[in-house]
């Protein structure tokens, strides 16, 4: 009809990007080209043109993606078993890459099965969800500040949850203590929380897992391959891992590949691969990154020195960032957020590092993390050296002039 009004899909979707830039939170990805043997430069591409840049931020925390025994292994792999995975496992089969590196899973984690994903999302996001559904009743209680991931398969369960204050042993006790006592229940936390860099008390949940017969289900995604006897982990760490029901990580951080996988006893294993729909009905790892994890795991089982350097480098991070009056969430762990507290000015302030000082960083903003706790993230590896920290420190504190950016965030007053 004439004067009809006609919906425009289109303006509805650029009115939502629109309000991401006013906010502030609009994320662009950096076209980045990581080189072999070059890491953390890397090739940044924009309208003007190449520059080399150097990486502040990468999850390839030990510089494995760049290993010499990782890529030899991958190549060997392109030539023994082509590119591609043929399809799901349910239909293609399992390569026996897979099955080697699920053995070495299961034997670094203690564990009688481990069980591989295309991603540590996927992981959290399958085994979640149908352990949940597998336990008629099943409660689950789950840290506040638990991956995005965690927090998806534990929607999609449909099961009664719980959310306990970050890392508050008294509140996830009380709510424990709420529930009937008959009823299955999950603890679903993370080892190492990767905005602020903090632990969990692990050995403590563990406690009351026992007294209140809860199911523990532990992410290590940003501790595997950097923190324990051969890179196990947190709770091998800290003595605590065979009290540990379900240990999900990744293959895509420490060890430099792609993929995640949980390791657990083999009847929990076999469960989540026979009723999980995102394992079930998704296409397999391809066998040359299965080779190259398998070298992964199998080095920094046996090498200290990659995890010692990069301590050391964090070290001198914090203690540089420190002497320069710049801030820092403290922490023991490699992750090192500079809060900054405003969705623009954190923009702003990667902007400038990358385009005056050719520093990468991604700004970190809401829903990563909350609103007003907007944030650079910086994650080293053995490769950073100290020439390259004291370059990084001078850039921040230009930009911290330039911007007028306060002690945790917002701008100076001008006047």
């Amino acid at each position: 009809m004439a004067g009809q009004r006609r919906l425009s899909y289109e303006t509805l979707f650029a009115n939502r990007i629109t309000q991401l830039k006013a906010e502030g939170r609009y994320r662009v990805f950096a076209d980045l080209e990581r080189r072999a043997g070059d890491f953390p430069q890397a090739i940044y591409r924009d309208l003007t043109g190449s520059h080399e840049v150097t990486v502040w931020c990468s999850n390839d925390y030990l510089g494995m993606g760049q290993h010499p025994k990782v890529l030899s292994a991958m190549h060997a792999a392109i030539d023994r078993y082509g590119a591609g995975a043929g399809g799901t496992r349910n239909i293609s089969g399992t390569s026996h890459a897979i099955v080697e590196v699920e053995a070495e899973l299961a034997a670094l984690h203690q564990k009688a099965g481990a069980l591989v994903f295309s991603s540590g999302y996927v992981a959290n996001e399958a085994a979640l969800d149908v352990l949940a559904r597998l336990l008629p009743g099943c409660v689950i209680f789950s840290d506040a500040l638990n991956h995005a991931s965690m927090i998806e398969g534990i929607r999609r369960s449909g099961c009664e949850k719980f959310i306990f204050r970050h890392n508050d042993l008294e509140h996830l006790e009380s709510l424990l203590r709420s529930v009937d006592p008959t009823r299955p229940k999950l603890i679903a936390f993370e080892s190492v929380y990767s905005m602020d860099g903090d632990i969990a008390p692990i050995k403590e949940i563990c406690d009351l897992a026992e007294r209140y017969e809860a199911m523990t289900y532990l992410d290590e995604v940003h501790a595997v391959g950097m923190y324990g006897p051969g890179g196990a982990g947190i709770a091998a760490r800290d003595g605590v891992m065979d009290r540990i029901g379900v240990i999900e990580g990744t293959l895509g951080k420490a060890y430099g590949l792609q993929g995640g996988y949980i390791a657990a006893s083999a009847i929990l294993c076999d469960a989540v691969r026979s009723y999980a729909p995102g394992f079930i009905f998704t296409t397999a790892m391809p066998p040359v990154l299965a080779a190259g994890a398998l070298a992964s795991i199998r080095h920094l089982k046996s090498s200290d020195s990659e995890r010692r350097i990069l301590q050391e480098q964090t070290h001198y991070l914090k203690k540089r960032l420190g002497d320069a009056g710049l801030p820092y969430l403290p922490s023991t762990t490699h992750i090192v957020p500079v809060p900054i507290g405003d969705a623009v000015l954190c923009k702003a302030a990667a902007d400038r590092l990358l385009h005056q000082h050719k520093i990468y960083i991604q700004p970190i903003n809401y829903p990563t993390v909350p609103r007003g706790n907007e944030r650079l993230r910086i994650t080293l590896s053995p490769l950073h050296s100290n020439a390259m920290i004291d370059q990084l420190v001078a850039a921040l504190q230009e930009v911290w002039s330039t911007l007028r950016i306060a002690e945790g965030g917002q701008t100076q007053a001008t006047g």
